[in-house]
């Protein structure tokens, strides 16, 4: 556990400061959730809803934590989703999206949103392919109360570093054409991109937030 501290202070230093560090801390314990929280982490990443609720309630004592949704988000969830979590990296499709934004507009709160988008093809995640997001969004930009911010993309496996780092460049290539139309409700700040294997590439590429957990936490035990 006392490996946590020395781990975050390393990847900290790797970090630029514009790069927002999310500890991804699924199936990892609150011991471990606390140490990372003792060593300077505020935004963690988890992915399923019942686990983070039961963490969340031990966890009350640290109140100025941010909570990150990272994973596949099924629309019956979608209520406890807004209630438990301020991000939702995960929005992948238009149903979703304008199911969140009537919720949060009879919940009364304002979620921060990325689009989760598939730059090559994946038949193993979820997301628009840039096609489907481009013709899309305008009925994503009458989403008024959920806060769409950028793009949240995971890369399919078996990419060598060079096809990675490409990768990464479309995505942030693709964030600034859509930022070039000008929607009213449609941000592109942020680019969610970047795991444990890659961060470093998808940071040389314009990541904004990196979402790290083996590499903090160590492995994990399911």
């Amino acid at each position: 556990m006392t490996e946590i501290a020395s781990r975050i202070a390393n990847i900290q230093q790797q970090i630029p400061p514009n790069v927002r560090l999310i500890a991804v801390s699924k199936q990892v314990s609150v011991e471990a959730i606390r140490l990372a929280y003792a060593a300077g982490i505020r935004d963690f990443g988890e992915s399923r809803i019942q686990e983070t609720a039961e963490k969340q309630a031990l966890l009350q004592d640290l109140p100025d934590i941010t909570w990150h949704l990272i994973g596949h988000l099924q629309a019956n969830k979608a209520v406890k989703a807004l209630q438990q979590f301020q991000w939702i990296h995960s929005v992948d499709n238009l149903k979703l999206a304008q199911r969140l934004n009537r919720l949060a507009e009879e919940l009364s709160c304002q979620p921060q949103a990325c689009l989760q988008v598939k730059i090559l093809p994946d038949r193993d995640k979820y997301g628009w392919t840039v096609t489907e997001l481009l013709t899309e969004l305008p009925e994503l930009n009458q989403c008024q109360n959920l806060k769409i911010q950028g793009l949240m993309t995971i890369p399919p496996l078996g990419l060598d570093d060079s096809q990675i780092l490409s990768l990464f460049n479309q995505a942030r290539e693709l964030a600034e054409k859509i930022s070039q139309q000008n929607w009213s409700n449609i941000k592109m700040q942020e680019l969610s991109m970047g795991m444990s294997g890659d961060y470093q590439l998808a940071i040389q590429a314009g990541a904004t937030m990196v979402r790290l957990g083996q590499i903090l936490f160590g492995e994990r035990r399911y």
